[in-house]
């Protein structure tokens, strides 16, 4: 997206290609960047510059990504132009009233549908007025979107975060020569955007998205004899909350060559099989690994003793209901859970292997998919999940990957 919005050529490697990815690639071309990917895997962004985006001639398929749609949402909020989007059947369901409200006040107008889901209109404002504007919820997504229609927005957009969420755009903003301050006391975060920015081009390399390496950490936890190296895994601090809550559990996940890429701390993971040890997850750590939850549920089901989670109601609106679909699929699969307003109760199992069984739903979200297939390792008779097709959204060699690490 911010190639998209440079004057000029942007290169980035590394890059993971799953549906998300190449639904946002496809959108920016319609919105009149030239984006292609090159036979080394290599892509090439040619921007139009800040305030240079077009009206697309047709709606803007996000598929399934929810994150691709609100920064979209947010970037189109302070051009003159108008777009409409649609998703799947997972991202239809998923309320947008949370940027909504934000863009609305910058200027913006939509036209949801009932419940402010998509299909979705939206007219941008120019020019948009810029905001103070304090997150209601902790929300990276949300503050990103404001940020990104500050880009073109005259004077300063202000966002007020009461707890930080992850800052992956904050970095590649300032990266790409935006004039960003963000400071910080004990209270919240408030982060400053002057607008009218001119950003300039950058050679961009991705590190390994510690979602994706959640999977493959526990796996090698749960499973005896294990050991893993898990490379280039970006470890923003706003990002590695699973990593340290597994730690806290007794994990063994040990950091290795430790450097910085793109202005990313990055490291290698050494994982071993480790007993692990309920405890009661701190709430304050759920911005930064709220994605992770339903692998750190199936830890927490052959851990020993209880764990305890709570203030992640967030969870209750993603792809799918993630504590809902969870506490169902581990039920199913013999796991003790129990189910409350913000979180999960799990009674684990002291590493005994649970009944596994099936088939589960995974109600067409990625990461129930693949949380269940670690889960299925940890079983004695497997667990069978109604639909894998999901996990293309996000991880599409995820099945290789996991079978060549000797798993199946």
């Amino acid at each position: 997206m911010l190639g998209a919005l440079a004057v000029g050529e942007t290169r980035i490697s590394g890059l993971l290609e799953g549906e998300d990815i190449l639904a946002t690639a496809e959108a920016m071309r319609a919105l009149g960047a030239r984006i292609k990917r090159g036979e080394d895997g290599n892509w090439v962004a040619h921007g139009v510059g800040i305030g240079g985006l077009l009206q697309p001639r047709q709606a803007l398929d996000m598929g399934n990504s929810g994150t691709s749609t609100r920064l979209l949402m947010g970037l189109i909020a302070s051009h003159g132009i108008m777009a409409a989007f649609t998703g799947d059947a997972s991202l239809s369901k998923r309320p947008m009233d949370r940027v909504i409200e934000p863009l609305s006040r910058m200027g913006a107008s939509f036209t949801p549908s009932p419940g402010s889901t998509l299909p979705l209109a939206m007219e941008g404002s120019l020019p948009a007025v810029p905001i103070e504007y304090r997150l209601p919820v902790a929300s990276a997504q949300v503050k990103s979107a404001v940020l990104l229609a500050g880009l073109n927005t005259p004077g300063v957009t202000t966002v007020i975060e009461p707890i930080p969420t992850r800052d992956h755009s904050e970095r590649m903003l300032r990266g790409f020569g935006a004039q960003i301050e963000v400071e910080e006391t004990s209270a919240e975060r408030v982060i400053r955007l002057h607008g009218e920015a001119e950003l300039q081009p950058q050679s961009i390399t991705v590190p390994g998205d510690p979602s994706s390496a959640a999977f493959f950490t526990v796996a090698a936890l749960l499973v005896e004899g294990s050991e893993l190296i898990i490379e280039n895994v970006g470890l923003n601090p706003t990002r590695a909350g699973l990593f340290r809550v597994l730690r806290e559990m007794g994990g063994s996940i040990e950091e290795l060559n430790t450097r910085e890429v793109g202005g990313e701390p990055v490291a290698d993971l050494r994982v071993r099989h480790s007993p692990l040890s309920g405890i009661n997850v701190d709430p304050a750590i759920a911005p930064s690994m709220i994605d992770e939850f339903p692998v750190l549920f199936v830890a927490a089901a052959l851990a020993n003793g209880t764990t305890r989670t709570s203030g992640i109601g967030e969870l209750r609106v993603k792809e799918s209901d993630r504590l809902a679909a969870m506490a169902s699929a581990l039920s199913t699969i013999g796991a003790q859970v129990e189910e409350g307003k913000d979180g999960l109760v799990i009674e684990g199992t002291g590493g005994e292997p649970l009944a596994g069984g099936g088939p589960v739903e995974t109600h067409l979200d990625h990461r129930i998919a693949m949380s269940l297939a670690v889960a299925g390792l940890v079983s004695r008779d497997g667990v069978e999940v109604d639909d894998t097709r999901p996990v293309a959204t996000s991880f599409p060699d995820f099945e290789a990957q996991f079978q060549e690490i000797g798993t199946t």
